[in-house]
């Protein structure tokens, strides 16, 4: 089974495992193809974060999060006269880490040569896919900045002088001869591993990283409205290698919930079922008034303690793990009033003292184009923002990963490779003082985050959801359905979902909304009515806006598997057999 955002990413993952690929391979396959087909929402450059669980053994986590490099220091942003990091430019750039993480993962535990899993990819881009409707709106969005700002994006988005329409034939020659160059690179190797490997090396010490180098040094414009160059240079490649990790985990009705470690916002929905744990099925019911409260005002709690103690730059080291203890939760649990919060309250843990971030509202920053993560926006408008990709084959392999960071929107594409750089930085804070700080080294605290399920040991479930700071949201909905509610996957994907944006945006210019809600206009009127009436500030969207969650499941009792995606943005796509 698979199921992604992108349907030619799904039908990708379907034709390996139907070839006699595994889970993995699959998940390489429709990956690369996700850079081609949704550059407006990943790109080679950016990131990836992906729990993995080969039959039979305990999930991990592919860490495939870059760090800042060595010359991003808070003293340097300073000197260039800015008060955060940017949202859109070089300057903002992460090392590119999704492509090594890739290719670490089909070395590892794939079965394919590079050159048959990145065929498909080398096809869509060589020959031409469809650009999605979404895809163009953004290149349409973004035109008159590229024409002014980055002309080497306006020739690569914009060739025919004329923005793409939605369902147009598009290209990109540049990047399909990038993924060709890298299969090259392991022809003379003898073995299959060693065949990735040197792949892997020229991205990291050859062509790629030379290119990306040269490139990010010529000043361009930032969303902070000046010109500045990259920092990045070709040791920050090499310092930085993928890595494997253990994740952590919470049991809830049964279930264990899988999450990456504190550098990311993977702990947020653990967090949150720690403290859920101690109400009653009538408070866990997204569908009703008291249900929805009381969620949201979990949610801002558990999102309060991530502004204050996730990240790298932590200098008191305590065990966060306390977070989602038994007893932390019963206490945080104990702040919930019948009325809507609008108060930050980060919690209190022993030998530290919470960060208090800087809080401003959206009036204070005007929206710049390119800035921030790409289209998720406080009122709930949805384009895109990030992807997501499940599987699971016939062997019990399973894999959620979320790719994101590099798009097209982020920076100029680098006009030899196709693509343009992230900007995963604008989520470190320009104060020495935050646990997520710009530190050289350490990674921006990432909003990534998939998820696994298991129940008596056994992996049952990938699952996950682009959305940026509303990703554990989203999914929180989705298990609170699922596994208290009684719901299928399908019907907790298409239920109407909503989010808080009481939380310090992970994303420039990083507003907060002490009582902000946003919910879709599915959700019955008398239960955003009473919401208004405990005092939260809700926003009312499109019925099918918020959310793009897809999942893949196994039955542990019958192995039958199964597969689930989001009908929104008319994209995402599930299949198997």
């Amino acid at each position: 089974m698979s199921a992604s955002t992108h349907w030619l990413a799904t039908a990708t993952a379907q034709s390996v495992l139907e070839r006699g690929g595994n889970a993995f391979d699959a998940a390489v396959a429709a990956g690369f193809v996700l850079h081609v087909v949704e550059p407006h929402l990943n790109g080679p450059a950016g990131d990836m974060v992906a729990l993995y669980a080969p039959k039979g053994r305990n999930p991990r986590v592919l860490m495939g999060q870059g760090p800042a490099p060595a010359r991003a220091t808070i003293s340097h942003f300073a000197n260039e006269g800015l008060e955060s990091v940017p949202g859109a430019g070089a300057l903002a750039a992460a090392v590119p880490a999704a492509v090594e993480a890739w290719l670490t993962l089909l070395a590892d535990q794939g079965t394919w040569e590079l050159s048959d899993v990145l065929e498909y990819a080398i096809h869509y881009a060589g020959l031409g896919h469809p650009i999605g409707h979404q895809a163009a709106a953004v290149i349409e969005t973004m035109a008159d900045h590229f024409e002014q700002h980055w002309p080497t994006s306006a020739a690569q988005w914009i060739p025919l002088g004329r923005v793409p329409e939605g369902g147009e034939l598009i290209k990109n020659g540049a990047y399909a001869n990038v993924l060709r160059k890298l299969v090259e690179a392991g022809h003379a190797a003898g073995t299959r591993e060693a065949r990735i490997h040197a792949a892997r090396e020229e991205w990291k010490e050859g062509f790629v990283a030379k290119a990306i180098v040269e490139f990010a040094r010529k000043p361009h414009r930032h969303s902070s409205g000046s010109d500045h160059s990259g920092v990045i240079e070709l040791e920050d490649f090499s310092r930085f290698a993928v890595s494997d990790e253990s994740p952590i985990s919470l049991e809830f009705r049964g279930v264990t919930v899988v999450k990456a470690g504190f550098w990311s916002q993977g702990p947020v929905l653990l967090q949150a079922l720690a403290i859920l744990k101690h109400f009653d099925d009538d408070h866990l019911d997204p569908s009703t008034a008291l249900g929805a409260h009381t969620i949201i005002e979990t949610l801002k709690l558990a999102m309060a303690d991530r502004d204050s103690y996730y990240g790298d730059a932590r200098k008191v080291k305590v065990d966060l793990n306390v977070l989602f203890s038994d007893e932390y939760g019963r206490e945080r649990a104990a702040q919930i009033a019948a009325s809507a919060s609008t108060q930050f309250r980060p919690g209190t843990l022993p030998g530290t003292s919470p960060y208090p971030p800087a809080l401003v509202t959206a009036a204070d920053h005007p929206s710049v184009l390119g800035a921030g993560e790409p289209t998720v926006r406080i009122s709930g408008e949805t384009r895109g923002d990030t992807c997501h990709l499940d599987v699971v084959d016939r062997f019990g392999n399973m894999i959620s990963a979320t790719p994101s960071g590099g798009w097209l929107q982020s920076s100029p594409v680098i006009p030899e490779l196709g693509f343009p750089l992230g900007t995963r930085l604008q989520m470190s804070w320009l104060d020495a003082g935050s646990p997520s700080a710009l530190k050289p080294g350490a990674r921006p605290r990432t909003t990534l985050s998939p998820t696994l399920l298991m129940r008596e040991g056994r992996t049952v479930a990938a699952l996950g959801s682009p959305g940026g700071d509303q990703q554990d949201q989203w999914q929180l909905l989705y298990l609170l359905r699922t596994l208290v509610g009684g719901y299928t996957p399908q019907e907790a994907i298409d239920a109407p979902t909503f989010h808080t944006s009481a939380l310090a945006s992970s994303f420039w210019p990083r507003t907060w909304n002490a009582a902000g809600v946003v919910v879709e206009d599915r959700l019955p009127q008398h239960v955003i009515a009473e919401l208004r009436e405990r005092g939260h500030d809700v926003t009312v969207v499109n019925g099918w806006s918020l959310g793009r969650l897809s999942t893949v499941t196994l039955d542990p009792e019958t192995d039958e598997l199964g597969a689930a995606a989001n009908p929104r943005g008319n994209q995402g796509y599930a299949a198997g057999r």
